[in-house]
């Protein structure tokens, strides 16, 4: 395997899908497997952008046939998960890999992929205040739901430590975190050559 995966990984609300896609814009060049997810389509997502949309059936049959890198049910509702073939695919053929997963799916993708092929990303914030804005703005939720993403928040900042770099996303300087990323994956990427 010749290839290297970065996984861009942080809380809910830190902005690691905008950095996904500002940077999958100026970067081309790269590889970004789909991830599948059950969670309604947000306005303005398209299925096949970021994310195959499943129900929760034909998720099921997915994790049923071993077709996820790694699968999660987030906010104790909805199933997330990395699908397998084509990411493993791109790392065989040496590429440069990219793509956002949740806390919960780290620990299975590093006990997948070798040290040498992964390298990740933690996408934070100045403050945690900033998080529950950033979520409670994004669209209506409700108490329980914003209760279990807290619970979540405390859980994923204590693994930020595990993760290779942190980048501080703060508000209103996506292009300043997008610039930072790009900095670790070339970086990076030039010790893999």
């Amino acid at each position: 395997m010749n290839g290297k995966l970065f996984i861009i990984v942080g809380p809910s609300g830190s902005g690691k899908s905008s950095v996904l896609m500002e940077f999958k814009k100026k970067h081309p060049e790269y590889t970004y497997p789909l991830s599948a997810t059950t969670r309604d389509m947000r306005e303005g997502e398209k299925d096949g952008d970021i994310y195959h949309f499943y129900t929760k059936k034909q998720f099921k049959k997915g994790i049923k046939n071993d077709e996820f890198l790694e699968w999660a049910i987030v906010h104790q509702d909805n199933y997330y998960g990395l699908i397998k073939e084509t990411l493993m695919n791109s790392l065989e053929n040496g590429e440069t890999v990219v793509r956002e997963v949740d806390i919960q799916g780290f620990d299975s993708i590093r006990e997948k992929i070798p040290v040498e092929n992964l390298v990740t990303i933690f996408i934070t914030v100045p403050n945690k205040q900033e998080l529950v804005d950033r979520i409670t703005t994004r669209a209506a939720i409700s108490k329980d739901e914003l209760d279990k993403r807290l619970e979540s928040m405390h859980r994923e900042f204590a693994r930020a430590r595990d993760c290779d770099y942190m980048v501080e996303n703060k508000n209103g300087e996506l292009e300043k975190t997008v610039e930072k990323v790009e900095e670790i994956i070339k970086n990076e990427s030039a010790e893999n050559n």
